[in-house]
Parts: structure tokens; C-alpha cells; sequence
């Protein structure tokens, strides 16, 4: 199962992951950071396909994404 970690430090709540997820799998929060952003969370990790669009076009490269490698 594909993991993904989005580094709240570095995102600015730009919205284009949001764009860029053809799951809708990454919503901006509703509560803005300690420096007044609205950042990417990433809900149903069971869902992910693990694509990497979302990091892809991510211009501040505060999202991860992480596979499992299969043997």
C-alpha cells in the first residue's frame, strides 16, 4: 500500500495536488498552519494508487510518496 507524507513546514496550500489527485484522495485542511497556510492532508490511504501525481506537481516538493517494493 502506497504511502504518502506531506511535509506541513513546506507546504503554502497552493491546491494543486488537489488538482492533480484523479482520486480526490488530497483536500486542503480546513485549519491553516503555524504560518497561516491551509495545507494538503491526505485521507484513505487505502484508495491510493500510489501514481505520484500529487508529488509530481507539488512546487514547494512537500509531498512523498512511498511504495512498497514487491519481491
Amino acid at each position: 500500500m502506497p504511502k504518502i507524507e506531506i511535509l506541513e513546514s513546506r507546504c503554502k496550500g497552493c491546491g494543486l495536488c488537489t488538482i492533480a489527485c484523479p482520486h480526490k484522495l488530497v483536500t486542503l485542511s480546513s485549519v491553516p498552519n503555524s504560518m497561516g497556510y491551509t495545507v494538503a492532508v491526505f485521507s484513505s490511504p487505502e484508495k491510493c494508487a500510489g501514481c505520484a501525481l500529487c508529488a509530481e506537481m507539488c512546487p514547494d516538493v512537500a509531498i512523498t510518496v512511498f511504495r512498497e517494493q514487491r519481491s
